[in-house]
């Protein structure tokens, strides 16, 4: 698991390990929970661009479906396929295996919270 205090984060509840010009991508463990049991995941293949704030991937779980941001313009390097093939991953280890996309970008993401802030948004 990932050091939660070393991420960015979303208030999409997205987090983001970043990387120079790339980031790996996944939704918090705030976000798994509140999904409930995850059982289907679509990601954007590998090099698909994206462009930050439009809905990239499609997160399903057995009480909702939730809808997967772009956090970032750039382009996808790789979709995690153990995700895909194991959604439960996402709730099992949402910052570590649970990963779901890795991207590159030109321009660091603006309006990234740090994990402090990102707890107070959430109250944890």
């Amino acid at each position: 698991m990932t050091d939660k205090t070393a991420l960015k984060y979303t208030p999409e509840h997205e987090w983001l390990d970043i990387d120079g010009n790339s980031a790996t991508v996944g939704i918090t463990a705030f976000a798994a929970e509140k999904l409930g049991d995850v059982v289907f995941v679509e990601l954007p293949g590998e090099g698909t661009a994206i462009t930050a704030g439009t809905v990239v991937g499609e997160i399903e779980s057995t009480k909702s479906v939730g809808e997967l941001f772009a956090p970032v313009d750039g382009t996808v390097t790789a979709s995690n396929s153990a995700v895909v093939d194991d959604p439960s991953l996402v709730n099992s280890d949402p910052l570590g295996e649970g990963w779901l996309v890795k991207v590159s970008f030109d321009a660091a993401p603006d309006g990234l919270l740090s994990w402090d802030e990102y707890s107070a948004l959430v109250g944890e």
